[in-house]
């Protein structure tokens, strides 16, 4: 376990100078696992259309850490009871929530582990460093779980308006440049409030979560799933997804050892909780280890391989196009041909450059946490039924696209 360091302080660009706790908190920054997450993009490979996007998981932890610690300050102020424990706790529960993702945050999620989600790692991420300090992160794990008997705490770290999604938009917002996801933070956080156990916001600061849900309606489109980003990302899982084959078929290939651990097998959550060494492994992939397998891939004398690496490299990505209803099969068809035939593969192989699905995006979930309203009477209503300046029912509705990838040579 480490010794207990002094006071830090971090100069974050959005909100300046964050002080950091001495003890528990720092130590759980300095520790390895924690660490990791500098070497993990927040925004996977959307720098390829936002050459600032560069900011990592550590940067959005640190910064949802500051918006938990001035919620806790807003809530007691209101006369809301939070323990200092109960503080501490919130804060790690917030600073370790995105600990579980992989390499290239959700370009990968599923792809080097298969059906494990990175909140399910982000958990068991959790226990392990609760064994690691003597059970002191056991309350911070209720809080996570939604087990603690205070709900509103965990909806501070997740729900449809927790300081997670308050700080990625405005984060992602400053390094892509798009200001549309530029949100009023201390305006939204100043309004929250505490009835019946539950997180609410004060009637007079609804324009602020209207205006938070267009900007994350607006990003999703302009930032998240943007057409270049989806081509890229989409790219990129061709290439694990070839690498693996390759592995399954005996076919020697450069590769990491921690890599090739997950090449090689196809690890359940059941086998992460059985072998803690699992654990430890995937704490070593990082943004870099790909990269690093990118480069060498390029030299391989797998076709698909080497091509989709040097692709992503030298970002001459596939040419993608997007529409509302599926593509017809007969065109898809003809571009399979058209790249069997001049890559000398067959349709099979060619299905890693031409290949069709879908993405879908719903802003506001009503079926899940309500973002609920306390009118100026006293009353909690929620936010569908009290806005009147768009249709939230909108916001509700999944959206829902196609897309098509293809050689631009095709």
């Amino acid at each position: 376990m480490q010794t207990t360091k002094k006071d830090k302080i971090i100069n974050d660009p959005l909100y300046g100078f964050i002080k950091i706790d001495k003890g528990l908190i720092t130590n759980l920054i300095d520790n390895t696992y924690f660490q990791r997450l500098r070497r993990i993009s927040q925004l996977g490979l959307s720098y390829l259309v936002y050459p600032g996007a560069h900011h990592t998981r550590f940067h959005h932890a640190i910064g949802c850490m500051f918006l938990m610690e001035n919620a806790i300050k807003q809530l007691r102020s209101k006369g809301q009871r939070i323990t200092n424990k109960e503080a501490e706790s919130l804060k790690i529960a917030i600073l370790l929530h995105d600990i579980g993702h992989g390499p290239f945050s959700h370009a990968l999620e599923k792809s080097i582990v298969p059906n494990i989600s990175h909140e399910k790692i982000s958990s068991l991420f959790m226990y392990k460093l609760n064994d690691i300090f003597e059970n002191k992160l056991s309350t911070a794990i209720k809080i996570f779980n939604n087990s603690h008997k205070k709900e509103f705490l965990h909806q501070l770290v997740s729900s449809q308006l927790d300081m997670d999604r308050v700080d990625y938009l405005n984060r992602d917002s400053f390094y892509t440049g798009v200001v549309e996801g530029n949100i009023g933070a201390d305006r939204i956080i100043s309004m929250l409030n505490v009835i019946n156990n539950k997180l609410v916001v004060e009637e007079k600061g609804i324009y602020s979560v209207e205006k938070f849900l267009i900007a994350r309606r607006l990003m999703y489109w302009q930032v998240y799933l943007h057409k270049t980003v989806i081509s890229s990302e989409n790219m990129l899982i061709k290439v694990l997804k070839r690498a693996k084959e390759l592995c399954s078929k005996n076919i020697n290939i450069f590769t990491t050892d921690s890599l090739s651990h997950f090449l090689t097998n196809n690890y359940s959550i059941k086998d992460f909780k059985k072998d803690d060494s699992l654990l430890h492994k995937f704490a070593q992939l990082d943004d870099y280890e790909i990269y690093t397998c990118l480069k060498k891939w390029t030299e391989s004398k797998d076709l698909i391989l080497s091509k989709l690496s040097s692709m992503i490299i030298d970002r001459r990505l596939l040419k993608i196009q997007i529409q509302k209803n599926k593509f017809n099969q007969n065109t898809i068809k003809n571009l399979l041909e058209k790249v069997a035939l001049k890559y000398k593969i067959n349709i099979n192989e060619a299905k890693y450059f031409v290949f069709s699905e879908k993405v879908s995006n719903r802003i506001y979930n009503i079926e899940k946490h309500n973002i609920n309203i306390l009118t100026k009477d006293g009353n909690i209503t929620e936010l569908a039924s009290i806005s009147d300046q768009f249709n939230i029912n909108g916001f509700h509705k999944k959206v829902e696209k196609y897309f098509l990838c293809f050689p631009n040579d095709i």
